[in-house]
């Protein structure tokens, strides 16, 4: 009696589970990025950069948002692991649900000793140590020089910060007006930022905050001030940010949080470095 005939030897690497959480869903796409075919960068930068949209989205609606056919998200989620573009889809519904609940929610998510006003304080603090500490390793300290001297150069610097990034935006034109530089905050409750931004030229400069949900109004108006060669830098929280390709540099900067509550620590921190920085390197340029 003959021997089985043994299966066919093969190459193939054993197929890998697909990601588990958003955050391995977000690195696997940033490992992988240079390699997928055109079509399915085109998704992952739009998938990263409107999240909500993935999470609440049907197929054809999202397949018209990102200009491709609704196959083409299917392929997508295929390879990445997942046995099609819904698999997927919980994924970026469960990052939602863990970034964005209603702050009703986020209360409910401390009980007994957490919910102690000392262990609240404590939480905090806490959650600000780790943001720092992502902050001191993760910036590009080159990168960090060249933003300081496009800003420092500007006539005029524009600061643009809408939303959680308002108060940034805010207490940068503080410090620069404390330290005698020209600068214009864009987010006035007067409705006109759209019109104050009109007025920047090549010769001034623009520093944008955003971070996921990112502000539309923000992105639009990085976007226009790039277009017309203002010089913009930003701070975000993703290489996929709409605010990565309009800027002459970018910065990356991830909060963590506690009990849901995401803070600024960190933002804050990079913020004021920045300022300082950018008046004691005026100074070197001379006014």
């Amino acid at each position: 009696m003959p021997a089985p005939t043994p299966p066919p030897q093969t190459d193939e690497a054993p197929a890998l589970p697909p990601p588990s959480d958003f955050e391995a869903l977000r690195a696997e796409i940033l490992s992988r990025n240079a390699t997928l075919p055109k079509r399915l960068r085109e998704v992952a930068a739009f998938a990263l950069e409107h999240p909500d949209e993935i999470a609440f989205g049907t197929v054809a609606s999202i397949a018209a948002q990102a200009s491709v056919q609704p196959s083409t998200l299917v392929r997508f989620a295929q390879a990445l692991g997942f046995e099609g573009f819904s698999s997927l889809q919980e994924l970026f519904r469960d990052r939602l649900r863990e970034r964005h609940p209603l702050y009703t929610e986020r209360l409910k998510m401390l009980h007994g000793e957490e919910s102690q006003p000392p262990s609240i304080l404590l939480g905090f603090v806490g959650a600000a140590q780790r943001s720092l500490e992502g902050l001191a390793t993760r910036v590009d300290l080159e990168a960090f020089e060249r933003g300081v001297d496009i800003l420092a150069r500007a006539q005029t610097i524009y600061l643009v910060a809408r939303r959680r990034s308002y108060p940034i935006g805010i207490y940068m034109a503080y410090a620069f007006g404390k330290l005698g530089l020209r600068c214009q905050v864009a987010g006035t409750a007067a409705g006109i930022d759209d019109d104050i931004l009109a007025l920047a030229r090549p010769c001034d400069a623009a520093f944008v905050v955003s971070f996921s949900p990112y502000a539309p109004e923000s992105v639009a108006q990085a976007r226009a001030l790039a277009k017309r060669g203002v010089p913009v830098v930003s701070l975000t929280d993703s290489p996929f940010s709409p605010l990565v390709e309009p800027s002459r540099e970018w910065f990356e900067l991830v909060e963590a949080d506690h009990a849901g509550f995401r803070l600024l620590s960190a933002t804050m921190t990079f913020a004021m470095a920045l300022t300082v920085a950018v008046g004691e390197r005026r100074q070197i340029l001379g006014d």
